[in-house]
């Protein structure tokens, strides 16, 4: 019995290590979940903020990446610290490039729409606009929000930016928002999928698949060390033509 039981212990024990050890791997970005074919794939781009800090955009460029979307605003008054340079910096490289923004419930769309325009000048060359729709501090769940006003104040700054930049946004989920806010009311936007851990599920229709969170690139140094690394649902010469409408 002793040794049945010290043998069953052993291999718990060494189950437990392996499962910490692949833990350990996934959060220091030594493995990922996701490894999208690049040859079904092959467009392939970053999206990054201030907690990138200071990017040196020559060497993150050759990272063989495509394009990059930079953060721009939040809410109706919050500017990215690092958008103007970031932006600036990246028009110089080959990239293709563009802004995104952090959706707020708080304020409404038309003020959100205001606040962008204020800082993302029209570009002749520039990848639509996306807008960032995530549960964030007191706003952890659905039932922290009035649905139908969100959709309403959503709406409003999706309608403006058309009228703006002379095409539709994108819009940036979670598998949370995705299910109880965008799915059935806003088809006719191109999507940005978050899934880092799975593949997107086969009944999203997605444009952009963020496939990891934990990836290490050279050409910036911020407080944080990760990079987020993302897909586009096409072939090279489909992504230029979404790029230059």
């Amino acid at each position: 019995m002793r040794s049945v039981f010290r043998k069953a212990v052993f291999i718990l024990s060494a189950i437990a290590l392996i499962m910490a050890a692949f833990a350990l791997m996934l959060y220091f970005g030594i493995i990922h979940p996701n490894n999208p074919s690049k040859k079904k794939y092959p467009v392939r781009g970053v999206d990054v903020s201030s907690y990138q800090g200071v990017i040196d955009w020559n060497e993150l460029s050759g990272r063989n990446i495509d394009f990059a979307y930079i953060k721009a605003t939040e809410g109706s008054s919050h500017v990215d610290p690092y958008f103007n340079d970031n932006w600036n910096n990246a028009k110089e490289t080959e990239l293709c490039i563009g802004a995104y923004h952090f959706f707020s419930f708080e304020s409404s769309g038309e003020d959100q729409a205001q606040h962008i325009i204020d800082t993302v000048s029209k570009d002749t060359k520039m990848l639509p606009l996306v807008i960032d729709v995530e549960y964030y501090g007191g706003f952890k769940t659905v039932d922290d929000i009035d649905v139908s006003k969100v959709k309403k104040e959503l709406r409003a700054l999706i309608d403006l930016l058309e009228k703006e930049y002379g095409t539709k946004p994108v819009i940036y989920v979670s598998s949370d928002t995705y299910e109880t806010i965008i799915q059935d009311d806003f088809k006719d936007c191109g999507l940005w999928y978050r899934s880092v851990y799975m593949k997107v599920p086969k009944d999203v229709d997605w444009t952009f698949w963020q496939y990891s969170n934990r990836h290490v690139l050279r050409g910036y140094k911020g407080k944080e060390r990760y990079i987020d690394m993302n897909i586009f649902n096409g072939t090279k010469e489909e992504f230029l033509d979404f790029y230059e409408k």
